[in-house]
């Protein structure tokens, strides 16, 4: 970072050029994101023809919306015509309409096509995330025909590692590596060595659904069809892998009663933020007014028993915690795909188990704390340690079936994470503490 700095303070341009020419592009962009925006704009100016695109897409949207609003019309449709369709979509979908217009306007039509293809399919889907750059072959063609085609459409490709088959109509009809190509005898036909059982993406898929599928085949790249088995683009793993950092922060923010943003979060203004946070917190406000009443209409037995009144905030916070380790675990397994709605009375049953020794094992601890150090008496110690057992077992499952329960119905399960059952546990657990306390005390 010193070294470019110097280069660019200095002017030396040409020493800058041939130095950022010798290094990855990933890593010249992570140099050029610690840059001023002066800076960065003088150094993309600097940089090969050759490398500004690959650097280009590896910038954050924001200032590749810099970069380009500073070039010139003609420039900047040279970097969009040199960026992968799928990275030119993104760059476009975050831009206004008239930089937008402009930008396809001086495009070649080859760019236009492919964009204005992506463009049209819903977002979050496996057609908005794909890339059209691939290669095709017919399936007569020979393996020495195939290859010559690779040499001339490959280095425009996203990848070549996997090349397609198709016949007349773009049906999908096979795949064959490039691996097989080199090994094979030159004048052997595509139809005789290709992979016929191809696993393939539909257009209208959930980006979601698409990962799941690269996650169980453990492929590098996943063909992309239409209603008619046509293909129509390819989705590559640095696309899964970018959908699944958005689909787990996604959740993460969900968990924590967040809206979702798409912003990191130092870029992510005051009022941005403070709009995101708090709808779910008046919800959570309002919802949590119930334990209030609750607490009020027994404030006869709390005034009678004050000692009750010092044990509500462990109950309820045991209560919480017990509830938010079930949701939580049972939220990345429906996320995985390793539980289904089927699978619920087995869960219940599970968490059951677990909630029954759990509370056990927190009453004997909590028992020999009142009775050692608390010292109340064995009525109100029996009152408290048979809600925490009780407490536990109502949290784990409300947070096993809360999930599931709102998976089977289309909502994100992640809501139904940590703060929403928390709410509900909390006024589940103040009921059952009174009751108890009512029985056993006589209150």
């Amino acid at each position: 970072m010193e070294e470019i700095r110097k280069l660019l303070t200095t002017c030396q341009y040409t020493s800058l050029r041939q130095r950022v020419a010798e290094m990855n592009e990933a890593d010249v962009a992570a140099l050029m994101e610690q840059l001023e925006e002066e800076e960065m704009l003088k150094m993309f100016r600097i940089l090969p023809k050759d490398l500004a695109a690959d650097v280009f897409s590896y910038l954050e949207v924001e200032n590749q919306q810099m970069i380009i609003t500073s070039l010139s019309e003609r420039d900047a449709a040279g970097i969009i015509d040199n960026l992968m369709a799928d990275d030119a979509v993104d760059l476009l979908e975050e831009m206004p309409a008239n930089i937008v217009k402009k930008l396809l306007a001086n495009a070649s039509p080859d760019t236009r096509r492919d964009i204005n293809l992506l463009l049209r399919y819903p977002v979050d889907s496996a057609g908005s995330i794909m890339t059209v750059e691939y290669v095709d072959l017919k399936e007569t063609l020979t393996v020495a025909g195939a290859i010559e085609r690779i040499r001339k459409v490959g280095l425009d490709s996203e990848t070549i590692n996997i090349c397609y088959v198709l016949d007349a109509q773009r049906k999908l009809l096979g795949t064959v590596a490039l691996r097989y190509l080199l090994l094979s005898e030159p004048d052997e036909i595509i139809g005789d060595i290709m992979h016929e059982n191809v696993i393939s993406i539909n257009t209208l898929t959930d980006q979601e659904e698409a990962a799941a599928k690269f996650k169980k085949y453990d492929f590098t790249s996943m063909p992309v069809v239409d209603n008619e088995n046509r293909l129509v683009g390819i989705i590559t793993v640095d696309d899964i892998v970018d959908i699944l950092e958005e689909e787990a922060t996604e959740d993460i923010e969900k968990m924590a009663a967040i809206m979702p943003s798409d912003k990191p979060y130092m870029k992510t203004g005051i009022l941005e933020t403070f709009k995101k946070r708090i709808p779910w917190l008046l919800l959570l406000m309002v919802s949590a007014t119930f334990t209030g009443q609750i607490i009020g209409h027994f404030e006869k037995a709390l005034s009678t028993c004050a000692a009750l009144i010092m044990f509500i905030p462990m109950l309820m916070d045991t209560g919480g915690n017990a509830g938010g380790q079930a949701s939580v675990t049972v939220i990345r397994g429906l996320s995985l795909g390793e539980i289904t709605y089927r699978d619920t009375l087995r869960i219940m049953w599970k968490e059951a188990r677990v909630a029954f020794l759990c509370g056990v094992t927190l009453a004997l601890a909590n028992f020999a704390k009142l009775m050692l150090f608390d010292r109340v008496g064995v009525s109100v110690a029996l009152v408290v340690c048979l809600t925490l057992v009780v407490a536990i077992l109502i949290a784990k499952l409300i947070g096993c079936t809360l999930p599931v329960l709102a998976k089977r119905i289309g909502f994100d399960p992640a809501v139904m994470a940590s703060p929403f059952i928390t709410t509900i546990v909390d006024a589940l657990s103040l009921m059952v503490y009174f009751q108890f306390a009512s029985c056993l005390l006589g209150l």
